[in-house]
């Protein structure tokens, strides 16, 4: 039992590690934040499917504190320090968490491509939902004057999101595709 918690530990280490090297190859970056990585979030979508809800769960947290790290001017440049606890929260911590859940809203689904697409899927639409929140809440004097607030964090963040979400399913269902075949083969 103690052993299997050691692998599964170092294994979502290694999944944190590897996020934080894909999210260093950036294929579009926008000017306010916000970025298409190569696949950064797929080993937290792995971690997740191989180890469960609790263990994706602490996967993204540690990444999203990585992230955090390694982007705190970002945190800075809030307004208030309430502004700066809600992005936190909002961009790091709780973005990346959601990303561990992603097994839970894949379930049910017979075919196993069709869960691990449709549960990246919905948990990258709640990191979305974060980033969108962080923008009406935090970011709001980057909308132009003439824009609704909530249209402008909609479209930026879904400029990048949408994208990365699409990104991310697909080299998810690649990836775990290929784990099961060689699994498969190996019993």
């Amino acid at each position: 039992m103690r052993d299997q918690k050691t692998k599964t530990l170092v294994e979502c280490a290694l999944m944190v590690a590897l996020s934080t090297i894909l999210s260093f190859i950036t294929i579009y970056k926008l000017p306010q934040g916000g970025d298409i990585t190569a696949v950064s979030m797929m080993p937290l979508v792995l971690a997740s499917f191989r180890h469960g809800p609790k263990w994706g769960v602490f996967t993204g947290f540690v990444y999203g504190v990585i992230q955090m790290m390694m982007g705190f001017e970002n945190v800075m440049y809030c307004a208030t320090f309430g502004a700066m606890v809600l992005c936190v929260i909002l961009d790091y911590l709780l973005a990346y968490s959601v990303m561990g859940l992603s097994c839970v809203f894949g379930r049910g689904l017979k075919k196993r491509e069709w869960s691990v697409a449709a549960g990246v899927t919905v948990a990258g639409l709640l990191r979305y939902l974060c980033s969108f929140l962080s923008g009406i809440i935090i970011w709001r004097e980057y909308a132009p004057e003439t824009m609704p607030v909530w249209l402008y964090s909609l479209g930026y963040n879904g400029s990048y999101m949408i994208p990365e979400i699409i990104l991310t399913a697909v080299a998810s269902v690649l990836v775990i595709r290929a784990l099961d075949k060689q699994m498969k083969e190996t019993v």
